[in-house]
């Protein structure tokens, strides 16, 4: 399985009395994040599934992502929270994207890659792109990219 773990692009601070799920992407967020989408379509990549957690900000990131599936999206509670066998188990396709969030989504590119969670290792910018390919499970993926968003920027221009 190849495996795309992509943080949600730049969002808005929460408004006073907003809950942090209904955080919607900036303007800023949005437009940046086009350009790593373009970006990504110049390195031809593709999903046959797509994952995100439910949070608006994951929600409007993977809606950027349309372009570049060929298959379905699914809405998981498994990307609002740290990780876990639960959201492996449910993962299915072979080429896979998770959107996430900090500090979360380096865990879980940690775990998958060392069998541990110790995500300092690989800290996610927000809009940034790690592909790992191998066997979903603690330790059993290689890393083949780790992607800061401006790179997939200035690829897409």
């Amino acid at each position: 399985m190849k495996l795309y773990l992509i943080r949600h692009a730049i969002a808005l601070e929460a408004a006073p009395g907003q809950s942090d799920d209904a955080r919607p992407l900036s303007l800023e967020g949005i437009e940046k994040f086009k350009e790593v989408v373009r970006g990504l379509e110049r390195l031809k990549v593709k999903f046959d599934r797509l994952y995100h957690s439910p949070k608006l900000r994951a929600v409007q990131t993977a809606e950027l992502l349309v372009p570049l599936l060929e298959g379905e999206t699914e809405v998981t509670p498994y990307l609002a929270g740290e990780p876990s066998p639960e959201l492996l188990k449910t993962l299915q396709g072979s080429s896979v994207a998770l959107v996430g969030h900090e500090p979360w989504m380096s865990d879980l590119c940690a775990w998958l890659l060392t069998a541990r969670q110790e995500g300092r290792s690989f800290p996610f910018k927000k809009g940034g792109v790690a592909l790992l390919e191998g066997s979903p499970k603690p330790g059993g993926m290689k890393l083949l990219g780790f992607w800061p968003p401006k790179l997939l920027r200035r690829l897409g221009q």
